[in-house]
């Protein structure tokens, strides 16, 4: 019997507290047969019997891997497993130290199918372990959470509340348990925040939030209405992170918008510094969008500060926009200066929409993309949506683009705007209103642009033919020199189209053409459009010199 054998050596020990290595051997190989063979109740007595507590002190901790192989089976044993380890760990019988490195390799070696379980199993243990420590607690919290945040990020993230809720891989259950493990070190913080552990402490914890921020949360789909009205564990995860930084005393705007660890920037790696502003783009998501810690944010902080502070953030989640929406509708229409288009996140962020905009696959991102586009361009001021306009127009190379635009600078031209009046409109229109390769533009390809085009020149006729503003001779001069160019390509291209329709109708194989003949019927009906408000213009121009 197990037990038996157990005995059998114990007579010897109780006698000595010099253990040899073959000793050691022999006493995990016995309290690992106790174990293999259910007699953890036996095991359990001889752990407690006070004649062997130098003998569980000095070897016992060798058992705890199996221990808590046996409790995360959850098999009829896994009580009386726990119970041992409770007597190992919570009952301080063996040293501090080597419990510690036992139990946080124990969740670095956990199963990938297991790791929420080592987790919760783990959590407590470590907890207690760390709280005997006095003034080495704080290097330990740091080695602990470093573990733990290594593994937790290994977690597939649910991107739905039923899959949050059915927590299959167990992310949630794992957030839930690292919020329970850290409220001790929290709560001594809070009420020993000058003495060098708690600075060691607030190191550490502060460490664990910003790393918190980027995995899991910054990949977390948070719903605010939702969560609500339904209990949400990553949107309690979420709403006790930013607590604790308030009460650790990190000041949320001095973490977004001063860098308060810039010095620490400067030593670390590009990847990690990267890692760093992923934090904080999710600090400002959490913030700004779900509102979560708002009651500890200034309100002296002006909107387009905000907007200039978030804009390196926003960069960060063009994938989710929302940050981006969200700062641009707190600042008034028309009130961003020009000056802040020479800075490189207002440079980069436009940017990168336009490259959503023509190349996501996902529709609805496109679609919002284009949507914060026209956001952003709403809030510029007439100087900087002017050069903006230029630069885009230049920039580009994509008709549906440059028709956005054009389409902008028609919308801005029925405000009273000095910047899209006079000889600044035409300085723009000039630059603007052109066919980029001549007589050789695809009129198919750049359709988009062409009719916004002829629909802004339209519009400006119409709206200047009666108006003493001096700029009719000019815009008459673009309109003539435009349309003219444009007749020529028309022909071209209608000449072009026409002849393959017409040998396509006489092949005798059309049926199995039939799209390609659709596509040349529609670029001839879509020339036929443009023909139109071409003779449209010209009518303009004529009835004003009769």
């Amino acid at each position: 019997m197990a037990a038996n054998q157990l005995e059998d050596v114990v007579q010897r020990w109780r006698t000595t507290e010099d253990f040899k290595p073959e000793d050691h051997k022999l006493f995990l190989n016995a309290g690992h047969t106790c174990i293999a063979q259910g007699d953890c109740t036996q095991l359990l007595d001889f752990i407690k019997e006070e004649a062997n507590q130098h003998i569980v002190r000095s070897m016992g901790s060798g058992l705890l891997p199996r221990l808590v192989n046996e409790v995360q089976r959850k098999d009829q044993s896994s009580a009386n497993c726990q119970a041992i380890l409770n007597h190992l760990v919570l009952l301080q019988i063996c040293s501090v130290k080597e419990l510690l490195n036992i139990l946080l390799l124990q969740v670095e070696d956990s199963d990938p199918n297991g790791i929420a379980d080592s987790i919760v199993v783990l959590m407590p243990l470590i907890q207690s372990v760390l709280l005997r420590m006095g003034e080495a607690k704080a290097h330990g919290l740091a080695l602990a959470l470093d573990s733990l945040q290594k593994q937790i990020s290994k977690l597939p993230v649910p991107y739905s509340h039923k899959q949050e809720q059915e927590d299959v891989y167990g992310l949630c259950r794992s957030c839930t348990a690292v919020l329970t493990f850290v409220q001790p070190f929290v709560q001594e913080v809070k009420n020993q925040d000058t003495n060098s552990v708690a600075t060691e402490l607030r190191a550490a914890l502060l460490k664990f939030c910003m790393e918190s921020l980027r995995e899991p949360l910054l990949h977390v789909q948070l719903d605010r209405e939702a969560n609500m009205t339904e209990i949400s564990p990553l949107w309690n995860f979420a709403t006790e992170i930013m607590a604790i930084l308030a009460v650790i005393q990190e000041s949320l705007p001095k973490i977004l918008f001063y860098h308060p660890l810039r010095g620490k920037e400067d030593t670390i790696s590009e990847k990690d510094a990267y890692h760093l502003n992923e934090s904080r783009a999710c600090m400002a998501y959490l913030l700004f969008v779900q509102l979560i810690a708002t009651e500890v944010f200034p309100t002296v902080f002006c909107p387009v500060f905000i907007l200039q502070c978030n804009m390196e953030y926003i960069n960060l989640l063009l994938s989710r926009c929302d940050l981006h929406v969200k700062s641009l509708e707190r600042v008034t229409d028309c009130s961003l200066p020009v000056e802040l288009l020479d800075l490189k996140p207002f440079h980069e962020v436009p940017k990168n929409l336009i490259t959503i905009m023509i190349d996501c696959p996902i529709q609805h991102l496109r679609g919002k993309s284009l949507v914060v586009f026209q956001l952003f361009i709403e809030k510029l001021n007439g100087e900087a949506k002017h050069t903006f306009f230029r630069r885009i127009m230049k920039t580009s190379h994509h008709a549906g683009v440059e028709s956005i635009i054009i389409k902008n600078i028609k919308n801005q031209s029925a405000y009273e705007d000095s910047w899209f009046e006079g000889t600044l409109l035409i300085s723009l229109l000039r630059d603007t209103i052109i066919l980029p390769q001549g007589h050789e533009t695809d009129l198919l390809h750049g359709m988009d642009r062409v009719m916004e085009s002829l629909n802004l020149l339209r519009y400006l006729l119409i709206q200047e033919r009666n108006n003493s503003t001096g700029i009719w001779i000019d815009l008459c001069h673009i309109a003539n020199s435009y349309t003219k160019l444009l007749r020529l390509c028309l022909s071209m291209s209608k000449s072009y189209y026409g002849t393959e329709l017409r040998r396509l109708r006489e092949d005798k194989k059309i049926k199995a053409k039939g799209n390609t003949c659709f596509v040349l019927q529609c670029a001839l009906v879509t020339y036929d459009l443009m023909e139109s408000l071409v003779v449209r213009i010209e009518e303009i121009i004529e009835d004003s010199q009769n």
